[in-house]
């Protein structure tokens, strides 16, 4: 087998590798692979933007781990999606294309929608091909391609039959940029907002004002932060322990401005310590009022569009936008002599994470998917799960518990999958399509009957379609039932995937999508199946700048788009960087890092290179050498074979950042700090059976244990040094190492003598160093005392610390003191 070229050369050595796994079919699905399977429930990233370093560093780590099962010799099927529908999609589109749904209809904005999606999807998966990923790109989909269209209605209508999916018209929680109701997994709460409560007075009618009532003569007063609300003021509430206002429990108030009468009403959720005690009832001011206009069976006032301005309801104050309308408000308050009292606050809001603007609760003809009365269901699910780490459980379920509302899966978007369903006019009936109409768009569609199934009304225009899309996630949430899908073309459908592969192995995503992808799936596949979805879950942290601030949110350049770090650095380099952290951790971006990868790539080829001297045309035995074995030789397989089972032991927990840790260490200390200097005379010499095969295996096995993480450089060692005599046409479908049962014979004895021959090579390193001479310069004798339990060993190694000391002599005596464990040395310079 010809040398490994001088340098390694990433820049065209990366793609040519790249095309080679293309070529060759080497990460492609398997049917009928022999082995346990494993199977990835990729996350698809949404197509509404560049990719950033905080995407390279949680997509590496599932490929890391995908690689080492492939290893493992387990069957591998890891496909790639794109979601690609809903509103960070339109949202995009109309930023890059400079257009709107309401501008140039339904069907051209859709078309422009999917043209933009299909471009930056072909764009995506260059990216993902360039880092290394080892996709099987033939299991590519998209959430809003025919096949994820129809998974996605079959699963609603399925719910729906089940009576877990219901359509109800109800207070939701509404987004006025985005004019679409959202779900409360779509909102952040935003911490420190500067407010006032201001305190306004309500007359109590039907009262002699001269007497006093709770905090003023004829009043009740109220302190509030929504002033702009007051038009939609349907109650006030008091709490019915609080002494200052039980009184007045049955009354009525008048309020200010509007001059509408409301009652005043007791509930325990109101709290006497905020504000003046007394709340004012709006629909909707928060989910308070929500849980109020519910339980008392209050009348509904709205008063804020779709849009965030007001409406008729508010009288002059039509048609401003909430911010003028409250200003407004307050200035009128305060000419009437109205406030009593105003004071600063900070208190946290509830935005809408896609664009920041304060979330609404608006009434609306929505679908929901039933959670509330599940919850155990959902945490015990979760609690069958293996959680990587096992911490990240935690916030699982503290999400679950914390859940105030069913699921809002209706958008009131245009692009996205539609909901199969028609109503009728007349009595509302839901008309639902058929399973072979799927998947269809009713706007486009007729229902599959011609007359109403429940008041029998017919006619031309008897029905309406529904004119909403779904919720992106409750497409995304059914990716397991997608990737059930794909395999379809090699042998397996739907229904023998689902019977031979589920539930799947591994989902793997960023903590900040727990309470929304894992969550959803859990649920989605929990009524769909009536099992989990997989059987673990790998959680990534976050990409950070180095100010600390995620890498999403930074203006880092590196942020916008990472190929220039693939073309700086390597690919290799990069996928380093993300194992970095241990699982779940956070981390920086740091150069620093890159070009340890890069350090680390390097000094792989040039180690694998330098032993081609000594290697090339090297047949290993099946069975170990052992009698040409010295303690140094015997040392390092047994550090070997310790370093492997710690690597695959930590690897087989997913902290894959602790293995590359046990990797490096060995590969940079004990093999080419020390080994490979300590047997380099022995190599020379041509005598050196023992040698020869520790080495070759200790490089073999780093080679491997390492290519999950650099899976370029690798393989370009593996194919130019390796691929002969271990069979395999590539690193990444070759054996995962195993260590021979030899080299753990008398392991203990083995390590004990290697640390001493490696400390004596140390001291005699630090004698010159101090003395400030090359670690080359000769010395006339090594004398070491030790332990009667090492002389043998040491003797036997005597010739190899001779050659990394450069010493004319190595003496070994024996300590005389029986409590002795350690060694000394001692140096006699050349006169």
């Amino acid at each position: 087998m010809p040398e490994l070229p001088a340098k390694y050369d990433f820049h065209t050595a990366e793609p040519q590798i790249q095309d080679n796994w293309a070529s060759s079919g080497v990460y492609q699905f398997d049917p009928s692979h022999p082995g346990d399977p494993y199977l990835v429930d990729t996350p698809p990233p949404t197509v509404s933007g560049r990719i950033h370093v905080g995407h390279v560093f949680s997509y590496s780590h599932a490929d890391i781990m995908t690689r080492y099962h492939r290893m493992r010799g387990r069957s591998v099927f890891y496909p790639f999606g794109f979601d690609d529908n809903g509103l960070p999609t339109e949202v995009f589109t109309e930023n890059n294309r400079g257009v709107r749904a309401r501008d140039i209809g339904r069907r051209a904005f859709i078309e422009e929608c999917l043209t933009l999606s299909h471009q930056v999807e072909t764009q995506f998966e260059r990216f993902w091909s360039r880092l290394g990923l080892s996709v099987d790109w033939r299991l590519r989909y998209s959430t809003i391609d025919e096949r994820s269209r129809k998974v996605s209605q079959t699963a609603f209508l399925k719910l729906f039959s089940q009576g877990d999916a219901y359509r109800q018209e109800a207070p939701t929680l509404w987004c006025p940029t985005c004019r679409t109701g959202v779900a409360q997994a779509e909102i952040d709460d935003k911490p420190g907002v500067a407010s006032q409560f201001t305190t306004i007075p309500f007359a109590l009618v039907g009262t002699d004002p001269a007497e006093p009532h709770g905090n003023g003569t004829g009043t009740i007063q109220i302190a509030t932060t929504r002033p702009e609300l007051l038009a939609a003021c349907v109650a006030v509430f008091v709490n019915p322990s609080d002494d200052r206002y039980r009184h007045l429990v049955g009354k009525t108030a008048r309020t200010p401005i509007f001059g509408v009468e409301v009652p005043i009403l007791a509930d325990t959720h109101a709290d006497p310590e905020k504000g003046t005690g007394a709340v004012m009832c709006c629909t909707f001011g928060d989910v308070t009022d929500v849980g109020w206009w519910r339980d008392h069976g209050l009348p509904l006032k709205m008063a804020i569009t779709p849009d965030g301005r007001m409406n008729a309801i508010a009288g002059p104050y039509e048609g401003l936008t909430l911010k003028q309308a409250r200003a407004r408000i307050l200035e009128d308050l305060g000419a009437g002599g109205f406030i009593l009292a105003q004071k600063p606050i900070e208190h946290t809001v509830g935005v809408h994470e896609r664009c920041g603007t304060d979330i609404e609760y608006l009434l609306a003809g929505q679908w929901f998917i039933r959670l509330l009365d599940k919850k155990q269901v959902w945490i015990d699910a979760g609690r069958r799960i293996k959680w990587h780490p096992e911490h990240m459980r935690t916030r699982y379920e503290t999400w679950v518990e914390g859940l105030n509302w069913d699921w809002n899966i209706t958008r009131q978007r245009y692009y996205g999958v539609t909901f199969p369903v028609w109503y009728c006019k007349a009595c509302k009936h839901i008309v639902t399509a058929t399973d072979e109409m799927l998947p269809v768009d009713p706007q486009d569609t007729a229902p599959p009957v011609d007359a109403c199934p429940s008041c029998n009304a017919t006619g031309p225009d008897w029905y309406s379609p529904d004119p909403d899309v779904m919720d992106t996630w409750a497409t995304s949430s059914v990716t397991p039932q997608i990737c059930a899908t794909l395999a379809a073309p090699y042998g397996v459908d739907a229904d023998a995937f689902d019977a031979r592969f589920r539930p799947m192995t591994l989902r793997p995503n960023a903590h900040d999508i727990i309470r929304t992808w894992d969550f959803y799936t859990i649920v989605r596949s929990i009524y769909l199946t009536g099992d989990i979805p997989w059987t673990n879950i790998l959680i990534s942290g976050h990409a950070l700048d180095p100010s600390g601030k995620k890498i999403s949110k930074s203006k880092l350049k590196a942020a916008e788009d990472p190929t220039a770090m693939l073309e700086q650095f390597s690919a290799d380099a990069v996928r380093y960087w993300t194992a970095s952290v241990r699982t779940g951790g956070d981390t920086q971006l740091s150069e620093e890092v890159f070009k340890n990868g890069s350090r680390l790539v390097t000094k792989l080829w040039n180690a694998v290179r330098f032993s081609q001297g000594f290697l090339g045309g090297y047949i290993p035995p099946s069975e170990p050498p052992v009698t040409e074995f010295t303690a140094t030789d015997r040392w390092i397989l047994a550090r070997l074979a310790d370093v492997t089972n710690r690597v695959t032991n930590d690897l087989n927990d997913y902290e894959f950042a602790a293995g590359r840790t046990e990797i490096e260490r060995f590969f940079w200390t004990d093999l080419c700090d020390n080994y490979l200097e300590l047997v380099k005379a022995r190599l020379y010499s041509g005598s050196a059976d023992g040698a020869r095969y520790a080495l070759h295996h200790a490089l073999l096995f780093v080679t491997k244990m390492l290519a999950p993480y650099l899976p370029h450089v690798t393989e370009a060692v593996y194919l130019g040094a390796f691929a002969d005599t271990d069979g395999a046409k590539s690193v990444h479908v070759s054996a995962w190492p195993s260590s021979h049962p030899t080299w753990f014979a008398n392991v203990e004895q083995s390590l004990a003598s290697g640390q001493a021959i490696v400390e004596a090579t140390e001291a005699v390193r630090r004698w010159k160093s101090e003395r400030k001479v090359s670690v080359a310069v000769p010395i006339a004798t090594v004398t070491i005392t030790a332990p009667v339990s090492l002389l043998a060993d040491l003797n036997g190694a005597a010739s190899d610390l001779a050659g990394v000391t450069r010493a004319s002599s190595v003496v070994i005596h024996q300590n005389e003191d029986p409590d002795a464990t350690g060694i000394e040395v001692s140096i006699e310079a050349q006169e």
